[in-house]
């Protein structure tokens, strides 16, 4: 568990999912699992303007808190995909809930549709 979890546990469960899930890109991240295993480049793409640093410091703090499962093949050139865990998965309903209330609240201002999901 990374310190900044263990620290916001001590606070309330809000701030451990806040800790968990906040950052660049996590959620994102884990919209784009949900429709299923991706190499390290297909994420790169499908999540959009992120760059490999960040991307892999998130993948790498998701895989220390049990959301997502990393399989490194013995291959060259090497292959890594990336999957959700089973806790990963029960995430499936918050994420569309906070994709429906993110369009709603584009709708209310405006400024259009949000890019949908």
């Amino acid at each position: 568990m990374r310190t900044s979890t263990a620290e916001a546990m001590e606070i309330c469960s809000i701030e451990v999912t806040v800790s968990l899930l906040g950052g660049c890109w996590k959620l994102t991240i884990i919209q784009k699992l949900l429709e299923g295993t991706l190499r390290f480049g297909e994420l790169r793409r499908e999540v959009g303007y992120v760059t490999d640093r960040v991307l892999t410091r998130q993948l790498r703090e998701l895989e220390a808190d049990g959301i997502i499962h990393r399989e490194v093949y013995p291959q060259v050139p090497p292959k890594v995909e990336y999957s959700l865990t089973p806790l990963g998965e029960s995430l499936r309903d918050m994420v569309a809930m906070m994709d429906a209330w993110g369009q709603h609240w584009a709708k209310e201002q405006g400024v259009g549709a949000a890019v949908p999901a």
